[in-house]
Parts: structure tokens; sequence; C-alpha cells
């Protein structure tokens, strides 16, 4: 949606200033009394218009899919829902399966599939862009090959693993005048968009201190962390980076300043050989005697629950082929067992311009994930959970209250991230038809900006020392 007209709509914007004591009417914000738990009925359904996802351009932009796993997949149903807008005409990925079934989706023809990324670059340019969702130690090679060979280049996050190559790219992407654009998606979710422009309002004053907590829970730690793609920090990225760069782009955004200072700490606490219990074997399959009770058990959270299955490329959730993937890959092994490193706990201290703080925490211990936040200022307190978030007006003492289920219809909560995939890729194409970063919510620049920033963390959690931006 029209953010300025959504406030306008709420009743926010008031002769510049944010006046958040609000009738219930209004539907995404509700006045509530102190100590009033919010409720929000379910016949107070939204009347604003419903947020545009269409980039309505006037002829489509051609896409080339690097990498046809969750994020590729994701990206690239906006050609399903708006065709007008955006045409997939090529993919590369070295499973079989997943090349086909995008092929299959988006009629690519034959000449137009590739298994190998380096085969489809060898190629003269054949869309007017590329999306890179590759595994994260296969971003900078064809980041850099697209760029020289005039593509513009929508880049799943992390940039690249190393400072290094995030600034070449960078450097790549002012040489040849190219739009680079990381798949910051959270930035497009409508939760931190409204959140944007209530502290954009100056309905809280100065912004003087963000809480920030990022909960990863327990088995999804042990999925992609233990066992699955990103278990070495020196050979994908620090989990600083992996998991938690959007978060430190998110906690840049909303301040509006350069971070100046990072202090880290953080370890691998549980996820060790010396930790696994007596008598555990090499895979949860193996005739665990302590399977039953183990919270990570690979036979439990993928046969039994079905979780992330998405990994197995399975045609069916039959037990007996997911029983014989936990038998042959990684993800059957016991979380005890793993070749692992990555801090399994993590906290950064910041210090931003004119001396505004902000402190971020990610934690595997969790039983639930969804993003936490709570943001001090000089006029008001503000607090969310991603699904909801209240603020607290000190003058007035009122609380108003943002929540998804009232301010998002279907067809938008299901374009992913809330949304946030669907309007991602809507700016990006209006930026690649215009040929105009600015058009873009974060630029390669911003992106960089706050990448070093996980870095520097590292740096800071290894040396034990406060390190510079």
């Amino acid at each position: 949606m029209d953010r300025r007209e959504f406030f306008k709509r709420m009743g926010l914007i008031v002769a510049g200033s944010v006046a958040l004591d609000l009738d219930a009417k209004a539907n995404t914000m509700m006045s509530l009394s102190e100590g009033e738990i919010p409720e929000i009925a379910a016949s107070s359904k939204i009347a604003t218009k419903i947020p545009d996802m269409d980039a309505k351009l006037e002829k489509p932009v051609t896409v080339m899919i690097i990498g046809a796993g969750s994020r590729g997949r994701a990206y690239a149903r906006y050609a399903e829902k708006f065709p007008q807008s955006m045409k997939v005409v090529g993919v590369a990925d070295l499973n079989p399966n997943r090349r086909r079934a995008m092929a299959k989706k988006h009629n690519i023809p034959k000449e137009n599939q590739f298994g190998d990324f380096h085969d489809a670059l060898a190629r003269p340019k054949l869309a007017d862009a590329v999306v890179i969702s590759t595994p994260d130690n296969l971003h900078y090679e064809p980041c850099m090959k697209a760029i020289e060979l005039g593509y513009d280049v929508l880049l799943e996050k992390p940039v690249a693993p190393t400072e290094k190559e995030c600034r070449a790219i960078l450097k790549q992407a002012h040489k040849y005048n190219r739009i680079v654009a990381v798949c910051h998606v959270l930035r497009y979710a409508p939760y931190f968009v409204a959140l944007k422009e209530v502290l954009d309002s100056g309905a809280i004053g100065d912004i003087v201190n963000i809480q920030h907590f990022e909960p990863i829970r327990y088995a999804h730690m042990a999925h992609s962390y233990v066992r699955g793609n990103w278990p070495l920090s020196k050979k994908t990225t620090p989990i600083i980076l992996a998991k938690s760069c959007h978060d430190l782009d998110i906690v840049r955004w909303l301040i509006g300043k350069p971070c100046e200072t990072i202090a880290a700490e953080g370890s691998l606490h549980l996820f060790r050989p010396e930790n696994a219990p007596k008598g555990a074997p090499e895979r949860c399959t193996d005739g665990c005697p302590h399977e039953a009770e183990c919270p990570y058990s690979a036979i439990d959270i993928y046969e039994r629950r079905k979780q992330h299955l998405g990994v197995f490329d399975l045609p069916r959730k039959d037990p007996a082929l997911i029983r014989e993937k936990l038998k042959t890959t990684n993800y059957g092994r016991c979380v005890f067992r793993c070749e692992n490193d990555q801090c399994d706990h993590y906290v950064a201290i910041m210090k931003f311009q004119d001396g505004v703080t902000a402190s971020f925490s990610m934690d595997a211990f969790t039983p639930w994930g969804g993003r936490r936040t709570r943001i001090m200022g000089t006029k008001g307190f503000i607090e969310g959970d991603m699904s909801t978030f209240t603020f607290y007006d000190f003058r007035s003492s009122h609380k108003s209250v943002w929540d998804q289920k009232v301010s998002e219809v279907a067809e938008y909560k299901d374009a992913g991230h809330g949304g946030g995939d669907h309007m991602l890729v809507r700016d990006f194409l209006r930026a690649v038809a215009a040929q105009d970063e600015k058009l873009l919510s974060s630029t390669i620049d911003v992106s960089i900006e706050s990448h070093v920033m996980g870095f520097m963390a590292e740096k800071s959690r290894k040396s034990m020392k406060k390190v510079k931006i």
C-alpha cells in the first residue's frame, strides 16, 4: 500500500507530527487504556486499500534465475502472479529436479536451461536481470560475472562470505553502473514498514536505544547451522551474517544513522562432541538410546513432525523416503557429532552517530522464531514481535497497537515474509525498468554498510575488543 496514504487514513499524520490516541474504528491501530490487553475482533477487518504489489510496467523485465531452490522459487513466483511485469526466461541449477520444475513452470526453452551457472554466464546476455540465490559461498563469482555482462542483479543475502568480496561486488557495480539489490526482504514486510513510518513521523521523539532479538528456534538451529547448509563459518559465512544480516540491516535502517562502533560476544555452547550423551551413535537412525527424549532427534524433527522437508526434494512425505534421507545425508547425523562451528548464541552492542545505542541478541534455544524489538525514544516506547507492535505515549499514557491480522489480506501474507518477497521484487523490477537504483529501499552501498557491521562484530567477538566501523 502507499505508506503515507496508510498513515493518513489512520489519522496519524497531524501537522507534521503524530498523534497515536486512536479510535478502534481505524482498524489497524487501536487506542487502549492502561493495562488493557489488545484484542482485535474478527469483524475488525481493514478498510484501507489492498497493497499494490504489481510493478505495473509497460513490458515485462526478463529474468534468469541462478539457483532454483526455495529462495529462487520464491522470487520467481512473482512472474506467475504478475506476468505483465516479469518473465523468467532462463534457469541454472545443478539439481535437475529443481531445474526442470522451474523450466516447466515458466516455459523456459531448453537452450536456456543450465546445470552450472558458468555455462549460463558463458552465453551472451539473455535477460535484463539475474536473480542469484545460490549457496552463500557461490554468490561472489556469478554476481561479478553477471555485472560484467551487463545484467542487473537481485542478490540473495548475505552478499558474500568475506568483507573483501563484498567490497569487490560494490566496486564492480559502480564500475559497470549496474543495479545490484540485496534481498533485505524484512524492509518490505508490512510490520517493519509500519514500524519505520511511526519512527520517521517523530511519534516517539528521538530514538535513544534499540533492543533487538532474533530467536532462531532450537530445531531450525540444528537443521540449518549444525546439520545443514551453514554449519561452518569459514566455508559459508559467520552466523551473524548467514542468519542475522537481516537484523543488522533492520537496526541500521530504523535508526537511520551510521554505526560507529560494535562489540560482540558469543560461542558454540551446546553442539559439540564433548556434550554428546553417553552411547550416542553417529546417526539418530543407528538406534540411539537417547532418541526418545532428545529435542534435536532427526527422527522426531523430520519423520514424525515432518519439518524442514524441502531440502530433501521428495515426491511425497513418505516416512520410508524420509528415513532413507536420514540414513544417507547430514540431516540424520547426531547434532553433537557434526563438523560445525557456528555460534549458538551471540550478542552485539552498537553505538551509532549522535550517541544512539543498540543491542542485538541471537539465540538458538527458543521454542519459536520471529524477531522481537524494543525501541526507546524521548517521547515514547515501542515493543513488537513481528505480528503486533505496541506504542506507548509518555504524555497521554495511551497505548496504540498495530496488528498484522487486520493490516494485511491473504493475498499479501502469502507472498513470503508477510508480502516482503514480492514487494522487494516489485521495487527491483521498477528500478531495472527505469534504470534508477533510488527506487530501491536498500542500494548496494547501504547493504554493504550493514554487512561490514557484521564482519566487524565477528572481528570483535574473536579479538574480545570493541571495533570501529
